[in-house]
């Protein structure tokens, strides 16, 4: 663990230094043009009272806070991997230190932390979009949908504001989690299992064959042909359409009854014990 995020550490500082650089560049440019760019690229200082607003036009072109603003801010000519003073060499972790925003006019903001999250803010203000070091983003949508994407499991895990939960997993597997309690599974051969908070599970296959199990552990089968099978824990008994009822003992004996009122009953090696048509 400790090799993992000494390892997140560096690539942090190395995304910094990357974006330092490009800093530096564009603030070159500035200072050699009298235009300005359509997104203005601000720098938060440590102590800053509003550090969401940027530069303005009259501080850019100013030569004294130009200056300033690279001394504070800006890796030193021919020594990209500098690092300026407002990123203490230990404190990538904090995110209100050291952290780069850019402005455009349309109004989206995108914010880079020192630890190497990204930030984007649409226009509405209600739009969030996180992009982590590991390659997870989170979402939060207008509607206050959170979809948190896992890179490593290839798992969207979707939350809605009225309490449901979805998970698309990366085998096609999908599960709901109502806030009631109930869990709806559909499986990438999309069969359908239901566990309801009281204990019991339904599956339903893609055949139409349903099976249901009931608390006490007694399981129910219906099948697409129109037969019915109950399984407990002394037997399981088929019944046939016509009516017919055949009944298997953990001992072994067979019993059916059919329709007509015939009775027959075998032992477990199927010998004939009894049959009353005979």
């Amino acid at each position: 663990m400790l090799v993992r995020e000494n390892t997140d550490l560096r690539e942090g500082i190395k995304v910094m230094e990357r974006f330092r650089l490009d800093a530096w560049k564009k603030a070159e440019a500035i200072e050699s043009s009298p235009r300005m760019d359509q997104c203005v690229t601000a720098m938060k200082k440590e102590e800053s009272v509003n550090p969401s607003v940027p530069f303005q036009k009259s501080q850019i072109s100013s030569g004294t806070q130009l200056e300033k603003y690279k001394k504070n801010y800006l890796p030193m000519p021919g020594n990209p991997s500098r690092r300026s003073k407002s990123v203490p060499p230990r404190d990538l972790g904090n995110l209100d230190k050291g952290q780069v925003e850019k402005v455009c006019n349309n109004g989206c903001r995108f914010i880079l932390f020192p630890n190497g999250t990204r930030k984007e803010v649409g226009a509405d203000g209600k739009t969030v979009t996180l992009t982590f070091i590991n390659g997870d983003v989170k979402q939060v949508m207008p509607d206050e949908r959170v979809i948190y994407y896992y890179a490593a499991a290839g798992t969207t895990h979707t939350t809605y504001p009225q309490g449901l939960e979805v998970l698309h997993f990366s085998s096609g597997q999908i599960e709901k989690h109502f806030p009631d309690g109930r869990k709806e599974i559909t499986f990438p051969d999309q069969t359908i299992k239901n566990l309801f908070a009281d204990g019991q599970e339904e599956s339903i296959f893609p055949d139409g064959t349903i099976v249901r199990v009931q608390r006490d552990g007694n399981k129910i089968i219906e099948f697409n042909n129109g037969q019915r099978e109950l399984h407990t824990a002394q037997f399981k008994r088929r019944e046939y359409p016509d009516g017919t009822v055949k009944t298997v003992y953990t001992n072994g004996h067979q019993e059916t009854k059919y329709t007509s009122g015939r009775i027959r009953v075998k032992d477990k090696d199927g010998n004939v014990l009894m049959d009353t048509e005979l």
